[in-house]
């Protein structure tokens, strides 16, 4: 009888009244909802609403139930023909909006004209209290004139501290359409501008000269960051574009040639990069002299923002995903496309590879190489540091297989080994992680500019950054040098080699990258090279790009309440459901993590498509930035990070990881906090061996997970040496241990 019963509730459900469309709309009104807010409650996208309140559809259960209740509750606190408060008088619902979007962001100049098509944004309570995303002046007033502002000219040195009138609507907006059919654009700081535009071609031409949006260069010799427009759903409908690409167009990464938008873009004379009108693209004309004529589009919708790194980022309403990705704009960069590629651009940015040189006898100023840079022209790789498949190794057999003694092997950690008897005992598997541990790193070290220069029979120098072929098989771990002057007895057998990546001892030369050799001589052991590829133009080119990474992941985490001064009960404390105090300030933590990551592997971006065959170049193999030495040596340097902390920790406490994936170790501990087993005395942490905080380079608190959980996964997959580092974080094993 149930059953029947939910048949006719279904039945009256799929009838439910609802009031005119024109009624929808006054009613949500009335009551300050936001299109987006009333799309979150029913779990339906923004346009579907207004497409009911537009009558151009009719919503469908389960959403007309939950709708027609909306709406009803609505009608029964504002019915028709009362007029709605006004003025200085609050709508029921709607918040006050303060003077300012946020807190901290800086005010306008005084003397400066307003442009006609500001709109002050409402801001809601929570937002009001977030952090400000940039110091870019906002307006919360309606100017009354619709003359459109003059564009103006700022020297590119501006004071310190000052805003760059050229950018000051910030370096991003996200191009909405409301439910009136205006365009607007959401910037930073909760400003609002209204867009004339009626296609992409006039919208690409308004940015550039009306939107003042774009990004001051990072470094002195560098370039100003270009335009960055986001496109909703409801824009890229407005705009006669796809809401999504088709399977064939996503295989392609952008839609075909003959699309309408391209074809009215040419007539404009827009250009399109490479890589198409795509989920980042990017339109521009030819640069005249050094203006720059170009703005870049990014289509969540298309899967710009891929979700592993960006969450939900590309569901967020207008405003919210504005602040977001201006968070990141501001502190790391604007996007330039992936994380990784941006990760990549940031490098570039920082270390341009030309800069104006002296003004010569004539008076002019010519384009030089900027020392410390890359430079502007790609240069080989050694063989060793090729991948398969590069032109370099087009001799090789097609099925030929490298030994260590032919390739580079420069990777993070992927080991874990079987439960001794004594930690089996233990009731807890405690994880630590480094943070930003690619990042740290990068602190610091020396890397090669230029190209390769082939030795033989070298002297080892730790100083030189390289690839050396050495036999590295006689380093014996139990015992091993942990001080100047003192050496320390260790169980070999219950520690990685720290000179492959799976931990298994070397057995015989193999090529190493320069901290891999030195990390030997570290441990007290001679080294004998028998040929080596060194790099003796060379410098510490990443240290810019770490520490604009590292103060961009600090002030967010600090934003989060996590600070960089904690004890470490107060950092575990703090760090225990910090993404949930903001979670879109989370988000952008994860982005910075993965613009340290992909950043490091684009260093060797392999071929994607484009019809490459083994022994043929691929396209970025044309970078300058396409460097595999650079990368093989901040792994080396990160994985050789790890392991000196374990062999410290392990010749103080007696204790060893029973799995390590990349940058997170396992230990068997009596507790289930990583202060039951890892040593700090009156506060202070061992030295040289883990310490818990939120600076690059310093761990936290992974997971916790039972002895019983280990095992029971292990047998259970029949594979005594499943790496747990993997689902120590929350258990959770959806499949047996793949390696990759």
């Amino acid at each position: 009888m149930s059953e029947l019963f939910d048949a006719v509730d279904a039945l009256v459900s799929s009838r439910s009244t609802l009031p005119p469309p024109a009624e929808r709309k006054r009613l949500r009104q009335a009551h300050g909802l936001t299109l987006d807010e009333v799309a979150a409650a029913l779990q339906v996208r923004r346009a579907t609403v207004s497409g009911w309140e537009a009558g151009k559809t009719e919503p469908r259960p389960p959403e007309r139930d939950a709708y027609a209740r909306l709406l009803k509750q609505l009608a029964q606190l504002y019915p028709a023909n009362v007029p709605v408060p006004s003025g200085d008088t609050a709508v029921p619902g709607t918040p006050a909006v303060p003077a300012v979007s946020a807190p901290s962001v800086a005010e306008p100049a005084k003397a400066r004209t307003e442009p006609a098509d500001r709109i002050p944004e409402p801001v809601s309570e929570d937002t009001a209290l977030r952090p400000a995303a940039v110091p870019y002046p906002v307006t919360t007033t309606r100017p009354t004139s619709r003359r459109p502002p003059a564009r103006k000219t700022v020297p590119v040195g501006s004071p310190a501290g000052g805003v760059d009138t050229r950018f000051e609507n910030g370096p991003l907006a996200v191009v909405d359409v409301d439910a009136d059919g205006q365009v607007r654009a959401y910037c930073v700081g909760g400003l609002v501008l209204g867009v004339p535009a009626k296609s992409i071609a006039a919208l690409v031409e308004w940015t550039l000269s009306e939107g003042r949006l774009g990004q001051p260069k990072l470094s002195g010799p560098g370039k100003d960051g270009d335009p960055l427009l986001v496109l909703t759903e409801a824009a890229l409908e407005h705009y006669g574009l796809p809401v999504t690409l088709t399977k064939e167009e996503r295989l392609a990464g952008r839609i075909p040639e003959s699309h309408k938008v391209i074809k009215q873009l040419t007539r404009a004379n827009w250009q399109l990069t490479k890589r198409g009108f795509g989920p980042w693209a990017r339109i521009y004309r030819p640069a005249q002299g050094s203006e720059r004529a170009c703005v870049q589009l990014c289509i969540p919708s298309w899967d710009a923002l891929d979700t592993r790194h960006w969450a939900n980022t590309g569901q967020l309403p207008p405003a919210d995903l504005a602040r977001l990705l201006g968070t990141y704009a501001a502190r790391v960069m604007t996007p330039r496309g992936s994380t990784a590629v941006t990760g990549l651009e940031l490098m570039t940015a920082l270390h341009p590879p030309t800069r104006a040189s002296e003004p010569d006898e004539t008076g002019k100023r010519h384009s030089e190489h900027n020392p410390g840079s890359l430079g502007k022209e790609p240069v080989d790789c050694a063989p060793c540091e090729a991948p398969d498949g590069h032109p370099l190794l087009a001799d090789l057999p097609r099925f030929h297989h490298r030994t260590p003694a032919e390739v580079l092997v420069e990777e993070a950690y992927d080991w874990a080994r079987p439960l001794t008897d004594a930690e089996c005992l233990r009731p807890h598997l405690v994880g630590i992680d480094v943070n930003m541990a690619f990042a740290a790193g990068a602190n610091g070290l020396t890397v090669g500019l230029g190209a390769p220069t082939h030795v033989k029979n070298p002297v080892f120098d730790a100083k030189l950054p390289g690839s050396w072929l050495v036999d590295l098989s006689h380093v014996d771990l139990s015992r091993v040098k942990v001080a100047k002057d003192k050496w320390a007895e260790l169980d070999g057998s219950l520690l990685p080699s720290p000179f492959t990546p799976k931990g298994e001892r070397p057995a015989g030369p193999a090529w190493y990258a320069t901290p891999t050799v030195a990390y030997a001589v570290e441990l007290g052991y001679d080294v004998t090279p028998i040929e080596a590829y060194v790099r003796h133009d060379n410098g510490r080119y990443l240290d810019g790009w770490y520490n604009r990474l590292r103060d961009a992941y600090l002030a967010t985490m600090a934003d989060l309440g996590v600070g960089a001064d904690l004890a470490p009960e107060e950092f575990l404390a703090a760090m225990d459901g910090y993404r949930q105090r903001d979670p879109q300030l989370a988000v952008v933590v994860s982005a910075i993590k993965a613009t340290v990551k992909g950043g490091i592997g684009k260093l060797r971006e392999r071929p994607r498509g484009e019809g490459w065959k083994p022994g043929q170049p691929w396209r970025a193999l044309a970078r300058p930035t396409w460097r595999p030495d650079i990368r093989a040596a901040v792994i080396s340097r990160t994985r050789i990070n790890m392991h000196r902390k374990i062999v410290k920790h392990a010749a103080f406490t007696g204790q060893y990881p029973v799995a390590i994936l990349s940058d997170c170790a396992v230990y068997a501990s009596d507790g289930p906090s990583p202060l039951d087993f890892l040593p700090y005395r009156d506060g202070k942490p061992l030295p040289g061996g883990f310490k818990l905080g939120v600076n690059p380079g310093l761990v936290k608190h992974e997971g916790t997970q039972s002895v019983l959980w280990g095992e029971g996964v292990r047998e259970r997959f029949n594979a005594p040496e499943l790496n747990l580092a993997r689902y120590i974080k929350d258990g959770t094993v959806t499949d047996v241990d793949s390696g990759e």
